[in-house]
């Protein structure tokens, strides 16, 4: 248990929270602590097998390049200063990730090994293990952080927010033991990842649910870009949760995408939204439900790519020989708690960074390998924004759309700044005649009804249903385990992911309606729930 008010409580221990708590622990000025609610090592940056992509010292490539790629993949909704800081201050956090001990992929001359995927003109992400990226940096960062003297609470959950005074002053959580308790923090860092589990077919582990954009939601600060759920085209299509994925690296390196006849259908160098639209359309087509990589041609796959050659082998598919099954799978949440350049939320004392934020960076579609770097440069940048004393949020970066805003008049938006539609969700109240289920099981049932209405493809009919599915869930009954709350801010994040994928009638970026299947100038803003 922690004891009187830290300086900083850091929410979840992927690459964003662990790169905070470490150069907060640098400074030697504040008092940290890091609440997971698995084990430190166990978050969803583990998980990545893509790289991270940056412009290092001696590349022909430059930052406006990865700039311009960024915006390409985004639609139109990326902030171009989030971005450019994302893309300026990128290579010197790869530098300090190496220097902590993180091992990339070197050629024959020592070089860092760079790889093109889907959306970059060029290569320049950098792997580990070929497909072990997440799994090295989770590695590196664990290691730091235990070196620390920040306080680490592993097997906590985070409830809710503490707000007082209109500050967030930290939040109750339930600690292994079952028991309830406040922990009390002049700043609270809210890095708990995305939602990937609203989905029956998902990359993500089971502890994905969408924890602090729930918690954010509930207490009415400003969420953002949320039915932007970009899917992973290349996921394994077999029988197992998450699905495995096969790096985009193996597209980089030649694979191809090929039908149920053997034809090839798409670009496979194409941003992800491209790619899993395509795939999901063929599979309509020919009534099929899943693709092939055909990777057969690609050099000494079991060098450059161990850890996928072993887990294709064990479920026995020979990559040199087979064509491999994959289907679309949800990956990645574009969307969360809107925050400014320095991470502030409209929630004085609240920071967000990483996945469980819209800091302006993805827009309406994350460009391959920028997540991992997008913590590792806003994660610090919220850190050194306490430590100068920083009250609240500046308008920057996403912010810029919040506070630039009239909430009357949502035309009136200044020059230069992504409009925006505010939109507010009342809470419902569990109807009181409602029994118990088992939340496993209706977690299940929401994860399909997701999947199948509000997935890849999505028209008004098919959100309807959703729609109602979500607001079910939440007029059920409310249990208190672990289980319970999970399926609460599941079904919290859903219901906001439903509503802004309603009011957006258009297809832009990893959002496609079949009945509005154009990109639309009326859209080019972004839907915030406040």
């Amino acid at each position: 248990m922690v004891d009187g008010e830290l300086d900083l409580l850091v929410l979840g221990s992927g690459v964003a929270g662990l790169s905070a708590a470490v150069r907060a622990a640098d400074t030697h000025k504040m008092r940290v602590g890091v609440l997971t609610k698995g084990e430190l090592s166990q978050a969803t940056t583990r998980w990545a097998q893509g790289g991270v992509a940056a412009v290092l010292h001696g590349d022909e490539d430059s930052t406006d390049l990865h700039l311009a790629d960024t915006l390409a993949a985004g639609a139109g909704l990326c902030d171009a200063e989030a971005v450019r800081v994302l893309v300026d201050e990128g290579p010197a956090r790869v530098g300090e990730l190496i220097a902590m001990g993180a091992m990339f992929d070197r050629d024959a001359r020592g070089e860092l090994e760079l790889a093109r995927e889907g959306g970059h003109t060029l290569p320049r992400i950098v792997h580990a293990g070929g497909s072990a990226t997440g799994a090295e940096v989770e590695r590196a960062l664990v290691a730091a952080v235990q070196l620390t003297m920040a306080a680490i609470h592993e097997h906590a959950f985070a409830l809710e927010l503490i707000v007082e005074a209109g500050r967030c002053r930290g939040i109750t959580a339930r600690f292994a033991d079952g028991s309830v308790h406040e922990v009390r923090a002049s700043n609270v860092l809210v890095t708990t990842g995305g939602a990937g589990q609203l989905y029956a077919v998902t990359t993500n582990p089971l502890e994905a649910t969408g924890d602090g954009i729930a918690m954010a939601l509930r207490a009415g600060v400003a969420v953002a870009d949320v039915e932007f759920v970009q899917f992973h085209p290349t996921a394994l299509s077999i029988d197992s949760m998450p699905r495995p994925l096969l790096t985009e690296a193996l597209r980089g390196h030649g694979a191809k995408l090929r039908d149920a006849n053997g034809e090839r259908f798409v670009d496979e160098m194409q941003p992800r939204d491209v790619v899993s639209r395509a795939e999901t359309w063929r599979m309509q087509e020919l009534g099929t439900d899943h693709v092939f990589l055909d990777a057969t041609e690609l050099e000494a796959f079991d060098q450059r790519f161990p850890n996928i050659a072993a887990e294709l082998r064990a479920v026995g598919l020979d990559p040199t020989r087979d064509l491999l099954p994959v289907a679309p799978a949800a990956h990645y949440t574009c969307g969360g708690i809107v925050t400014d350049l320095h991470g502030a939320s409209s929630l004085p004392g609240l920071w967000a960074a990483g996945e469980a934020s819209c800091s302006g960076v993805h827009g309406a579609n994350r460009l391959a390998s920028n997540s991992l770097l997008e913590g590792m440069v806003f994660g610090p940048r919220a850190v050194e924004a306490i430590e100068a004393g920083v009250a609240g949020p500046e308008a920057s970066g996403a912010m810029r759309t919040v506070m630039g805003m009239d909430p009357d008049r949502p035309d009136a938006v200044p020059p230069g700044v992504i409009g925006g539609r505010f939109v507010h969700l009342p809470p419902l109240a569990p109807d009181p005649d409602a029994l118990p289920e088992d939340p496993a099981k209706v977690r299940t049932v929401l994860q399909h009804q997701l999947t199948d209405n509000a997935g890849v493809l999505r028209d008004d009919d098919r959100l309807a249903a959703a729609g109602a599915a979500v607001e079910a869930v939440l007029r059920g009954p409310r249990g208190d385990t672990v289980a319970d709350h999970e399926l609460h801010n599941l079904a919290t994040v859903a219901r906001a992911v439903v509503e802004a994928a309603r009011q957006r009638r258009e297809s832009r970026g990893a959002h496609t309606r079949d009945d509005f299947p154009d990109t639309s100038p009326d859209f080019a803003h972004r839907i915030v729930f406040a």
